[in-house]
């Protein structure tokens, strides 16, 4: 398959996950604030790995039960809104990028206060 058809795809997927996710009645999904990051899918689109983040404290237990439950809805759905021959099994994966990035920015930010209060203790020094 051409490399630009399955990003299409891929990013059909994750459109359209996104939008079903916010018509789940399941509380330990609807509860919570998800962003659907991006979408994996194989080849022969019998598999595909949807990426999620979540905001705020939620019990990853609960949302991996949650998201067990509702793959069978999420999965109908998508074979109703996207014209594929074979509606992939869906896996919900947990992204840790957003938090990740925002820990090195958290990090980032402490240094660089410090960074320039030297800088300018050279400056004096040199007058």
């Amino acid at each position: 398959m051409a490399k630009y058809r399955q990003n299409r795809i891929n990013d059909s997927v994750t459109q359209e996950v996104s939008a079903i996710l916010r018509e789940v009645k399941d509380p330990r999904v609807a509860e919570a604030m998800l962003t659907i990051t991006s979408s994996d899918v194989t080849a022969d689109l019998k598999y595909a790995k949807i990426y999620y983040s979540v905001y705020g404290e939620v019990d990853d237990k609960e949302l991996t039960k949650g998201f067990k439950s509702v793959a069978p809805f999420v999965r109908s759905q998508l074979a109703k809104r996207l014209n594929l021959r074979i509606t992939p099994e869906l896996q919900f994966v947990r992204d840790h990028g957003v938090e990740h990035g925002a820990d090195i920015a958290a990090i980032l930010k402490s240094i660089t206060p410090a960074a320039d209060a030297g800088e300018a203790g050279e400056d004096d020094d040199d007058e």
